[in-house]
């Protein structure tokens, strides 16, 4: 989708074919716990890189992965077309927000998508009690509540949700996409290998992959000082969405 009256425009640079896919979004939220887990899954299931999304809304700047330029939100896809993952290294700030999901709800329906799963992490201040991070879900209609309940993890039941992932999982509920947020329990302001790992385990009780998580395990000291940077980004952003919303938060949670 190269739409130049929409705000942010997806960018497709190949002629891929999709079979129904399921598309998997790793954005930057608290313990950068998405992007961690989209990169690493990226790197081990070998997919291509097939589109990047563009807007200026963005900020002004580039990514340099093994001397390549790239754009800090990309697209990639498995050779068979079933699986389409989006992840970012920008924190989505709040103007970005609306536009961004709106072309992506679009996006999806073009492309006759199944199922949205996003990966982020809920923060937790005993963090450094808790040797294995659980994870809990939430789905936006009804067939993703079963997929949740089929793959025994623990449905969020109340509080509420900001950013990019509740307005995607509210788009696609009116679309009539199946929607589901996966969360697993993290640092709020480091990056968290390990809530990742934690994240890609659920994730794989509802989707056939297979990735060892040995790895991701193994050089969690290296991927926070990596992703230092991002971190102080993304906490910024999301510090001030939460100003932002203090005084229109539903009065049991205000």
């Amino acid at each position: 989708m190269d739409n130049e009256g929409s705000k942010v425009r997806i960018i497709e640079e190949t002629d891929k074919k999709f079979d129904n896919p399921v598309v998997i979004i790793g954005f930057p939220e608290v313990g950068l716990v998405g992007t961690i887990a989209a990169s690493f899954l990226l790197n081990k299931l070998n997919f291509e890189e097939i589109g990047y999304i563009d807007s200026e809304l963005f900020p002004p700047l580039v990514v340099i992965h093994n001397g390549d330029i790239k754009n800090p939100i990309r697209v990639y896809s498995d050779k068979d077309g079933k699986f389409i993952m989006i992840m970012s290294e920008i924190a989505i700030s709040p103007m970005m927000i609306s536009p961004l999901a709106e072309s992506l709800i679009e996006w999806f329906k073009e492309k006759n998508a199944s199922l949205a799963i996003l990966l982020s992490g809920i923060s937790v201040i005993n963090r450094l009690e808790i040797q294995e991070p659980e994870c809990i879900g939430i789905g936006n209609i009804e067939d993703a509540k079963i997929k949740i309940k089929d793959a025994k993890i623990e449905e969020m039941i109340e509080g509420f949700l900001i950013g990019i992932y509740p307005e995607l999982l509210k788009r696609c509920k009116k679309e009539g996409i199946p929607g589901i947020l996966l969360m697993s329990q993290c640092f709020p302001n480091y990056p968290d290998p390990e809530a990742a790992a934690s994240v890609i385990k659920s994730l794989q009780r509802i989707i056939d992959i297979e990735v060892d998580l040995k790895e991701l395990l193994e050089k969690g000291e290296e991927i926070k000082v990596r992703a230092r940077d991002l971190m102080q980004q993304t906490k910024k952003v999301m510090d001030d969405m939460r100003k932002n919303i203090e005084q229109s938060l539903p009065i049991m949670y205000g």
